[in-house]
């Protein structure tokens, strides 16, 4: 995104999770209106982790399973919810292969790797590498060769991931972090923080985004 002399600086902050569907939408969705107000804002956006299955084992759980466990859904409102979430992608560029989403897995390694991707200033390329390689190529996101090739493909250091995915590192800041946001009452994700007071929640149209994000650059 360019920026100008006028445009407004703005931070967003993204609480998501990497298996989060809907934060895949949200985050189209938003980086639409980021283009629509090209030159008026100049926004920061930084990823802040949010775990939906923090419990979730290694192996991970099939996902129509986890589904009905989790929320009691029915196979009929699992296909439609899964529709309507391929149907929104679609109109936003994102392309979900639900058939290849076959399971959850846990995502906290993810999350360690993304607090290192924005030391690095790459948490961006590598948020959109992990989304796209779970929603459209079904891949495991808890794998540590899979988090490796993709934190290579943001432009890091593949060594170094793999050092950061051997032991703990970055461990400590992701759960304060998690902790942080819970304690504000997140407790659905996505959840967009514009400037540190205005909450956006859900997979908005880029449209309610564009009309937040002008309204406080008009404030400002």
């Amino acid at each position: 995104m360019s920026t100008s002399s006028t445009a407004v600086p703005i931070r967003i902050d993204f609480v998501s999770d990497v298996s989060c569907p809907w934060c895949a939408v949200g985050l189209a969705s938003l980086q639409q209106a980021l283009a629509n107000l090209d030159g008026e804002v100049a926004a920061e956006i930084h990823f802040q982790p949010f775990e939906l299955n923090p419990q979730m084992p290694a192996e991970g759980e099939d996902s129509t399973e986890h589904l009905v466990r989790k929320y009691g859904s029915t196979a009929e409102q699992i296909d439609a919810n899964r529709e309507a979430i391929r149907a929104r992608g679609a109109a936003l560029g994102f392309t979900f292969n639900m058939d290849r989403r076959s399971r959850v897995y846990n995502t906290f390694d993810a999350h360690r790797l993304l607090h290192w991707a924005e030391l690095e200033g790459r948490q961006l390329a590598l948020k959109q590498l992990l989304l796209r390689a779970y929603f459209t190529d079904g891949e495991d996101v808890s794998a540590h060769d899979t988090l490796r090739r993709l934190a290579q493909q943001a432009g890091l250091d593949a060594t170094r991931a793999r050092e950061i995915l051997a032991g703990d590192s970055y461990a400590d800041e992701v759960r304060a972090q998690e902790q942080f946001y819970l304690t504000r009452g997140i407790q659905s994700v996505p959840a967009t923080i514009i400037n540190g007071r205005q909450l956006i929640s859900g997979g908005q149209p880029p449209e309610a985004f564009e009309s937040a994000l002008r309204q406080i650059a008009a404030s400002s």
